[in-house]
């Protein structure tokens, strides 16, 4: 069984808690992200996983078998890092066979993995090609089938990607969850950046300061964030939040923004939970799930920077603490300077509790 239980996971350095108390399911043949930005933990975490740390409380199970004590080499992981590390005097055939070769597998078996993990990664063609005159883009590649080569039922992958390019981290998103799919591996990639977690995982462990903020399938993360951590890390932009507090109106129950007026009537599904809340709010909506109009009623706001990037067009609206951002299709015709109304989709909203930062409600449908 390639399923990974991190049990009641705590890691210390010192005086340092770098893991706090972790809970993490990892399905058999899931390819989970560990998303979150630098010192979260997510490293910490998968060098525990990989034997390279031990945990200072808690337990590691792949399947049923308890891993402590269990040094690296006997895992069955496979481990790619940010910084490739692969032999450059030696060819891309021979960088890929090492392993295998190490292992003493039979000839015909090596030529088998490394033709198949050469058509894979398109390398192919690069296979008597000597490492130390390929390009960085390419020499992650390598490193990438060097571990896939063996064939692990896990396969870790902490920051791949960081060194490369843009368009080839492109190609490699989808090579790699190919890879993914026709091993079958449980797949654990630690990342930092939500375009990778967000198109290649089946599940996105959130984390923060060593704290496990919310676990769930991108759309999940993405519509549900569990806190206002979430909600402003996923997302480009990420979740706008605007004060406010819930009051009751001849409409309905809606949210008081103050100076910005009040919003539309809650859904049913906040409704209920916020006329028990007497504390202060805030009001997220993702910038794609806003429109601007001209009049009717909406959240008043002066547009503050205009961004056109391609098919989409990003308006930036209001100031301080009721910023806004509204992502549209093409050119808005929306100027700086001009006043605009937001018009949020009160169906995808999400209300938070400005204190604890924690959701309020049930779940949005987007």
């Amino acid at each position: 069984m390639s399923a990974i239980h991190l049990h009641n996971l705590v890691k210390k350095f010192g005086g340092f808690t770098a893991l706090k108390t972790m809970d993490l399911m990892i399905e058999d043949g899931e390819f989970m992200a560990l998303l979150g930005p630098s010192g979260c933990g997510k490293s910490t975490t998968m060098n525990m996983i990989a034997g390279m740390e031990d945990p200072t409380e808690g337990r590691i199970l792949f399947g049923d078998r308890d891993m402590a004590g269990v040094p690296m080499g006997s895992r069955g992981v496979g481990f790619v890092f940010q910084n490739y590390a692969i032999f450059t005097n030696m060819t891309v055939r021979q960088n890929l066979a090492y392993g295998p070769k190490m292992h003493r597998r039979p000839q015909a078996e090596i030529d088998r993995r490394v033709g198949l993990i050469a058509e894979l990664l398109q390398l192919t063609p690069m296979l008597d090609r000597r490492a130390d005159r390929l390009s960085v883009n390419i020499l992650q590649r390598v490193a990438i089938g060097r571990s896939a080569v063996m064939e692990p039922a896990i396969f870790l992958l902490d920051e791949p990607l960081s060194n490369v390019d843009a368009a080839f981290r492109a190609v490699m998103r989808t090579e790699l969850k190919h890879l993914q799919r026709q091993f079958r591996q449980t797949m654990v990639y630690v990342t930092h950046d939500q375009l990778e977690a967000m198109t290649m995982a089946d599940r996105i462990a959130v984390m923060d300061h060593g704290v496990l903020q919310q676990v769930g399938t991108p759309i999940e993360v993405y519509n549900n964030p569990a806190n206002v951590f979430v909600a402003k890390f996923i997302g480009s932009p990420g979740m706008n939040l605007l004060p406010g507090r819930p009051a009751e109106s001849d409409r309905g129950l809606v949210v008081d923004l103050g100076p910005l007026g009040a919003t539309a009537p809650m859904p049913e599904r906040l409704a209920g939970a916020l006329r028990g809340h007497s504390g202060d709010v805030l009001l997220g909506f993702r910038p794609e799930q806003a429109v601007l109009a001209k009049d009717g009623r909406g959240i008043a706001a002066p547009i503050s920077v205009v961004e056109r990037i391609g098919a989409r067009t990003i308006v930036h609206l209001g100031e301080g603490e009721t910023t806004m951002k509204v992502v549209l299709d093409n050119d808005p015709h929306a100027s700086f300077g001009a006043s605009a109304l937001v018009v949020p989709n009160m169906q995808a909203v999400r209300v938070f509790d400005r204190a604890s930062g924690n959701a309020i409600g049930g779940a949005a449908h987007g």
